[in-house]
């Protein structure tokens, strides 16, 4: 017979003195950690706020042209990209929000960021399409890994060391193409983040091949018991 238990956690019947698992190890044992469910958080709230930006980004790099001050908030919103997941991490400031907000907040950080970019040619252009085309492919199979029921999968730390110089890349490009007499020197600066960055990107994508197939494997095979009790009760 199933034990049922009172409103404060203990079975009914027991003694009120009687030990009590954690609820650490509750919340472990229900899949769910505690604080999973918040929305009103530090990292959330920066988060939102990068959002809120990228329209004043566009402003400022179509409507005024004004390149300088659009590439100084475009490397302001990249340098800001690991204060939310180190205070989440840190501060006991993780959500299901964030997990799912903070990765969509990042690609379209990117793709606004590089598509105003190459909208006024303020980088190579061969170069914007190359780093473009890559995060549409990364993305696209990210896409299609979880819809075919892969496990997650965490990015590696040449996909974010490529991230982080492709970042600093973009807004040094379009400082150098703006007409700061320090233009040449932001241009030669963006060279030096570029190529490490986009050599860093392309051979993280790479490498994710094998780690997707290796998720895709795991996830089905995790689901064939439930499947298979399924169609036993069936």
């Amino acid at each position: 017979m199933p034990h049922r238990s009172g409103g404060d956690g203990a079975p009914l019947g027991a003694s009120p003195d009687a030990p009590r698992p954690p609820l650490s190890e509750v919340g472990a044992a229900s899949g769910a950690l505690p604080g999973d469910d918040r929305i009103a958080t530090v990292p959330n709230a920066i988060t939102l706020v990068r959002l809120l930006c990228l329209p004043v980004y566009l402003w400022l790099l179509l409507r005024t042209e004004n390149r300088m001050a659009a590439a100084g908030l475009l490397a302001g919103l990249g340098a800001t990209d690991w204060a939310d997941g180190y205070i989440a991490r840190h501060f006991n400031q993780t959500s299901n929000l964030g997990r799912t907000l903070d990765p969509v907040a990042d690609r379209m950080l990117f793709f606004v960021g590089v598509g105003g970019i190459l909208a006024v040619d303020g980088a190579p252009r061969w170069f914007s399409i190359v780093v473009l085309v890559r995060e549409s492919l990364v993305g696209g199979a990210a896409v299609l890994l979880a819809a075919l029921g892969a496990e997650r999968i965490d990015v590696t730390w040449f996909g974010k060391a490529g991230t982080f110089c492709l970042m600093f890349a973009f807004p040094l490009f379009l400082a150098g193409s703006s007409s700061s007499t320090w233009a040449p020197a932001f241009e030669n600066l963006a060279w030096l983040a570029a190529i490490p960055g986009l050599a860093l990107s392309i051979y993280a994508a790479v490498g994710y091949v094998p780690i997707g197939w290796r998720a895709l494997r795991a996830g089905r095979a995790s689901r064939a018991p439930e499947a298979r009790a399924g169609q036993a009760t069936g």
